[in-house]
């Protein structure tokens, strides 16, 4: 470890912590021999846990469990360090910048069409470095999807995590449409086929865009999508996608009227919902705005703590509870040539200096920033 670089450490605050955000210089390891190292241009503000799954959920989507962090930053002044360093909260998983090196090992024969100085975005691996940094070590080149000058940094670095996820629910979503509708093809052959996409954060905005995108390209003209909003400003951005109807989960109401309310806009009980809310409530309303028989698809990353609450009730109404997890660096690629191209637009993003990464905590704790943040480390465009 020769080398030096500057890593934005987020921390879980502790007890006498006024902040917890914090600029480091930290030791960068030498190049893998089979792998590279990547300059970071822009981060995706996301969430993980490094005790849970694979999957990865983005930080508009959880910023709930964020507020469980942040209430005391302004009431408390001590020294920082007093806190508890955790990057794994803010892992800078959605990453993209430009290969800085390769490994030693790399010839033409193994490079896998890469090169120094090349535009890519990295598929989070279980050993990515937690906190983001200037600089990202990548072991093997298996996780370096390079990306086209045609797409902007800052859109790239939202798909990684988020986006993939939100593509593989709605690949998932799909084979159960494709399912359904057999089963009705010789009784109700009209019949549309209903889902239900909750949240209006970063994974279910992108979740709608791909779903729009991906059940129109493959013909399925049969399928009704309705967006669940749980926020008032998620509710004016659901409504400007096309072709798909938005209900409003206002808290303020009782349970039974939210599902009223919402089989009123669908038309009646839904076949598949997607759910990216983090809490018990949201998923018992979906589950009641399903129709017997339905599926309910959440990220792998709540089910561990959902699947056991709920396993007698998804029997009683025989249903299914499936966990999705994040996508494969196949369909990562796939992904950028989509966005690319244009074929699917992203959700409403902002773009901060790094610089600003404590401001910017403080606004999503208070969910002050519609869409997605993303921080960057470089301007090289």
């Amino acid at each position: 470890m020769n080398k030096l670089c500057r890593q934005v450490s987020i921390e879980s605050p502790g007890p006498g912590a006024k902040n917890c955000v914090f600029n480091f210089f930290v030791p960068i390891e030498d190049t893998p021999a089979l792998g590279a190292r990547i300059r970071i241009v822009c981060a995706g503000a996301c969430y993980r846990r490094r005790d849970r799954s694979n999957s990865i959920t983005s930080m508009s989507s959880v910023s709930s469990e964020l507020s469980d962090y942040c209430p005391s930053i302004n009431s408390i002044s001590s020294p920082a360090h007093q806190g508890i360093r955790e990057g794994s909260f803010f892992p800078g998983f959605e990453v993209a910048g430009v290969i800085e090196s390769l490994g030693s090992e790399i010839t033409e024969a193994n490079n896998r069409g890469l090169r120094i100085g090349q535009r890519v975005i990295v598929y989070p691996f279980d050993e990515t470095p937690a906190g983001y940094a200037e600089l990202l070590v990548v072991p093997d080149l298996k996780h370096v999807v390079p990306i086209p000058d045609s797409l902007p940094m800052e859109v790239a670095a939202m798909l990684p995590t988020g986006a993939l996820l939100a593509m593989n629910a709605v690949f998932k979503a799909q084979a159960v449409v494709t399912q359904i509708l057999s089963q009705r093809a010789a009784t109700e052959p009209q019949r549309k086929c209903k889902i239900l996409i909750v949240g209006t954060g970063g994974l279910a905005l992108w979740a709608v865009r791909i779903a729009s995108y991906h059940f129109a390209s493959t013909g399925a003209d049969n399928v009704d999508i309705t967006v669940a909003s749980l926020r008032d400003e998620g509710f004016r951005l659901a409504t400007e996608i096309k072709n798909v109807s938005v209900v409003q989960w206002n808290e303020c109401l009782y349970e039974p009227q939210l599902i009223e309310r919402t089989k009123d806009v669908c038309g009646g009980a839904v076949d598949v919902v997607i759910d990216f809310g983090t809490t018990s409530r949201s998923l018992h309303r979906s589950m009641h705005c399903l129709s017997k028989g339905g599926v309910v698809l959440i990220s792998d990353e709540v089910a561990e703590k959902l699947l056991p609450k709920f396993s007698r009730l998804s029997s009683e109404y025989q249903q299914d509870i499936i966990p999705i997890s994040n996508g494969t660096a196949e369909q990562l690629a796939e992904l950028v040539e989509l966005v690319a191209n244009k074929k699917i637009e992203p959700p409403p993003h902002s773009v901060f200096p790094c610089e600003q990464a404590a401001e910017v905590i403080q606004k999503l704790c208070n969910s002050e920033i519609p869409g997605r943040a993303i921080l960057r480390f470089h301007d090289i465009e």
